[in-house]
Order: C-alpha cells, then sequence, then structure tokens
C-alpha cells in the first residue's frame, strides 16, 4: 500500500477583474464580522456544548474550538508538512522579496492552531500574517508579525480584496455554506501573481480500490467509514459543505482568475496496516502512525455536532468506539482521500 499524490497543471488566460489598491481591510463586508481581541471577546467566542468547547458565533461550523481540538490539529499540521511539504513550490518566489511600495502579506482562513501561518511567520518575517477564525488565536508563541482576527468568513471577504500575496486555506468546508464563493472572494483578496492554497477532504472513507465505501442500512462498510457518513450527514444538515473537496480543482481552473493550476490528491492511510515489505514502508508507516493519532481526536471532536443532529448518545459513542478499536487493530485498509490544489492569479496586463 502506498500514498498515491497525483498532480496535473493546467493554465488558464482570460482577465480578471481589477480591484481598488485603497480597499479597506476591515470594512465593505454585507455585515461586518471582525472585531478586536480581548480577554473577555476570547471568553465570548466559546460555549459548551455536549462536554466540548464549541464556537459561539456560527451555527454551521460546530467542530470544538477548545484546547484539546487545537491540540489535535497542530498533530494535523506535522503529519501535513510530512506528507506534502511546508509551502507549495511558489510560495518562495512570492513572499522572498519585500519593497515599500508591496510589503508582503500572507492570510489564513480558518487558521485553527496557528501551525500554518505561525510557521510562514517566522519563516518570512518580514511578511505580514493575518490568521482569521471564528475564535481568537491567542499564543505565547505567536511571532510579532502575526496577529488574529475574528471573522466568520461566510459573509465575505471585500474588507480584504487586493491585499493579500499568499492565502490559505485548509479543512474549513464544515463550515463554508458556498465554497464556490469563498474561491471568487479569494480572487479578489489576493493581489496579481499572488498565490492561493486549499486543501480539503470529503468525508468519505475509500477502500483498498480507492473507492469511497458504499454504506447503506445493516451494511458490513467499516465502523469509520459509517461514522464518517454519518458527521457527513450533520455537516449537510448544518449548512456546511463536506463535498467541496470533490470541486475545489473545478472552482479554482473554471474561475477565470487563476493559472498555472496544479491538483494534488493524496489517499492517506487510516491505520499502520502496510507489511514491512512495503517499499514504502519507512515513509509511510509513521504518517500513518500519527493520522490515526489524529483519528482517534476526531471521533471525539465530532461528537457535539453528531448529537446536535439528533442521533441517539448511545449510537454515537457505540460506533465511535467500534471505529476506534477497529483502527487500533488495523482491520482494515481504508484511505482518507485529501485534495489540495494552489494556483496563482493572473497579473493584469501592462498598461
Amino acid at each position: 500500500m502506498s500514498i498515491d499524490s497525483r498532480s496535473s497543471i493546467r493554465t488558464t488566460a482570460t482577465s480578471v477583474t481589477s480591484y481598488d489598491d485603497d480597499a479597506s481591510m476591515r470594512s465593505g463586508s454585507p455585515q461586518p464580522s471582525v472585531y478586536s481581541m480581548t480577554s473577555s471577546i476570547r471568553a465570548a467566542s466559546y460555549r459548551h456544548e455536549y462536554g466540548r468547547g464549541v464556537n459561539n458565533y456560527s451555527d454551521v461550523y460546530w467542530l470544538p474550538a477548545d484546547d484539546e481540538e487545537l491540540d489535535r490539529l497542530d498533530l494535523q499540521h506535522r503529519m501535513f508538512q510530512r506528507l506534502m511539504g511546508k509551502y507549495p513550490a511558489p510560495l518562495h518566489d512570492i513572499l522572498k522579496d519585500d519593497t515599500p511600495e508591496d510589503p508582503k502579506r500572507a492570510l489564513d482562513l480558518g487558521c485553527g492552531s496557528g501551525g500554518w501561518i505561525m510557521d510562514l511567520a517566522r519563516d518570512y518575517p518580514h511578511c505580514d500574517c493575518v490568521a482569521v477564525d471564528l475564535v481568537p488565536m491567542q499564543r505565547e508563541d505567536m511571532p510579532p508579525n502575526c496577529r488574529s482576527e475574528v471573522d466568520d468568513i461566510n459573509f465575505g471577504l471585500q474588507h480584504f480584496f487586493n491585499a493579500f500575496h499568499v492565502v490559505h486555506a485548509r479543512l474549513i468546508s464544515s463550515g463554508i455554506r458556498d465554497y464556490e464563493y469563498l474561491v471568487d472572494h479569494i480572487s479578489g483578496a489576493l493581489r496579481p501573481g499572488g498565490l492561493v492554497d486549499i486543501l480539503e477532504f470529503d468525508f468519505r472513507v475509500y477502500g483498498p480500490d480507492r473507492k469511497p465505501f458504499t454504506i447503506m442500512p445493516n451494511s458490513n462498510a467499516p465502523y469509520f467509514a459509517r461514522w464518517m457518513s454519518l458527521l457527513n450527514m450533520a455537516v449537510r444538515q448544518r449548512g456546511g459543505s463536506p463535498d467541496a473537496a470533490n470541486s475545489i480543482h473545478s472552482y479554482v481552473l473554471e474561475h477565470g482568475a487563476y493559472e498555472d493550476v496544479i491538483y494534488r490528491e493524496y489517499f492517506i492511510p487510516t491505520a499502520p496496516f502496510m507489511s514491512k515489505r512495503d517499499p514504502n514502508y519507512s515513509y509511510i508507516r509513521p504518517i500513518s502512525e500519527t493520522f490515526r493519532d489524529d483519528i482517534y481526536a476526531f471521533l471525539q471532536s465530532g461528537r457535539p455536532i453528531l448529537l446536535a443532529s439528533g442521533l441517539c448518545e448511545t449510537v454515537v459513542d457505540s460506533l465511535a468506539q467500534n471505529a476506534h478499536d477497529e483502527l487500533r487493530d488495523a482491520r482494515t485498509v481504508s484511505y482518507i482521500r485529501v485534495e489540495n490544489v494552489y494556483a496563482r492569479k493572473i497579473q493584469q496586463p501592462a498598461p
């Protein structure tokens, strides 16, 4: 068994609408939603639901935002770095130079624990880095060139238009009502030549044939696949976009504002079921072990939204425990499919 990475490059050549260089960073949203961080605001940003701290700002995104979840996201961030590398190839050329007339800026949408944006802030100390999420990011190790803003990006990104050289989004589809609309607004937030980098998964579990398990009543599908199917349903019920991963390539490719579009997909083993005879064993094994730990925590993270969807507590807890045991024993060959797209915003034609 191996982790698959499949890449393609396609180029578009259509024009892009220009945006005012003086667009405000904090005004113009249909419903202004950005506010500065204070300790009282941080406390007001959470509420407790089914034993976990969830954001108090959006009815769509219902995965936790508490310390336990942030620890999980830090673990996940390290796994993605090992799997995919630290940054997309064009990023360094975009951010390496800084000039007074064009100071470099990067935006992380749905920053979570802040692992990605804080790495970027440290690696590019001249770059102004903005971390956006539904709860404020408050970490003692936050670099001085990184700041946290609270925002529900479902309201739009007009207040960020034409301001950033890099825009990053990772695993936020469960909280996004209209992902195509978001991709469009990201193009507005980017400066010409800027980089968008998006990564999502589709809330399905895939079998050895790289096809999703079919979930039917009384089916013999693996427990984790059944649990993920219920999570997909719960996310959809709250207005999120659990299937957005399967469309992000076309959203970017067909938009008209992007060029040099790169698509990559990875099938990540849910448990270390591979044989030592596998030629990629030394590479795959630690990734699969880390990912299994991530999933263990994710089984708990998904509990509030599953219970809020109307499922019985006994059913949810029993299925999660069976999925945990299934993964612990590496009984099933299964994968999570992760899809990544990065592209450049088309340079405006010379006057």
